[in-house]
């Protein structure tokens, strides 16, 4: 059931993505945008069109929330991998866009995913209220900005040169803003396209935004760099707190695998129809990328 599912939100986000930016010019900027945006496993989006699908909203529709979603966590992305950032020189196997274009571009390209995000999300055929996507673009702002992710990358970078490493707590916090935030969103914009209350996806998306960063670190120690189309140990090698270090790898594991539970119990008010989001937390942390 996931598996496709998950194929099948991937492959729905491309079409949206490929007509919304089939009319812009022939430039490297716009290069760098379609190639930003290729691949990668697109659990963003399919958050967005399976908890769309729960309220009755069909895919064709929550394809625009699920299109600016992931043109947000790109743009992250392509900043992320700068020399000013985590200077990485591959992503998703390929090279990373300041790698294959210039540092401008690359900056270029992020600005133009992050402002193409909210174009989509303003367009009618995402929601045919403006209350709506009004709410979705508010909240969207939030959860990417100084609120969200943002302020989980600053406090990340302000980590690497802190006097102590950062706590059990501090981590916690850290990537509920910089990894969670953009999951939480994912989740929970379903509702919102319902207009439905949107507290048991939070929550959901709040466990498993945590259990999907704490697979990324574990990745970052036993993981296969092949499989996952980047490098690794990069934690380790600059000294950072992980939930790795803190807990040790079988400690890091089973909070993981707890937090898959608290999500799962979290979906109960859905019941069997929920049972696509159920099997989504359980990849997180069986995933190899």
């Amino acid at each position: 059931m996931f598996p496709a599912a998950l194929t099948g939100a991937a492959a729905q986000v491309q079409a949206c993505l490929d007509t919304v930016l089939a009319d812009f010019a022939d430039v490297p900027v716009v290069h760098g945008m379609r190639y930003a945006t290729s691949g990668g496993k697109r659990l963003r989006g399919f958050l967005v069109i399976e908890s769309a699908r729960l309220h009755g909203i069909p895919a064709a529709q929550s394809v625009f929330a699920a299109t600016a979603i992931e043109s947000m966590h790109a743009y992250s992305l392509v900043h992320d991998d700068l020399p000013c950032m985590d200077d990485d020189d591959l992503r998703r196997g390929q090279p990373t866009v300041h790698v294959k274009w210039n540092n401008a571009t690359a900056v270029l390209v992020g600005d133009a995913l992050q402002t193409l995000a909210f174009d989509v999300l303003a367009r009618a055929d995402c929601a045919p209220d403006p209350a709506v996507r009004v709410a979705l673009m508010a909240s969207l702002a939030r959860a990417s900005g100084a609120q969200g992710m943002v302020l989980g990358q600053a406090q990340d970078i302000a980590a690497e040169t802190a006097a102590l490493p950062l706590t059990l707590d501090q981590i916690t916090g850290l990537q509920r803003n910089k990894t969670g935030a953009l999951i939480s969103w994912s989740a929970e914009a379903g509702a919102v396209l319902g207009g439905a209350d949107v507290t048991p996806l939070r929550h959901y998306a709040r466990a498993l935004g945590l259990a999907f960063q704490i697979a990324d670190d574990i990745l970052d120690v036993e993981g296969d760099a092949a499989k996952a189309g980047k490098r690794l140990q990069k934690d380790a090698d600059a000294g950072k707190a992980t939930f790795v270090s803190l807990l040790g790898l079988d400690g890091a594991k089973a909070k993981a695998r707890d937090l898959v539970s608290e999500a799962e119990a979290a979906l109960a008010p859905y019941g069997a129809a929920a049972e696509c989001l159920r099997q989504a937390a359980r990849f997180v942390i069986a995933r190899e990328t």
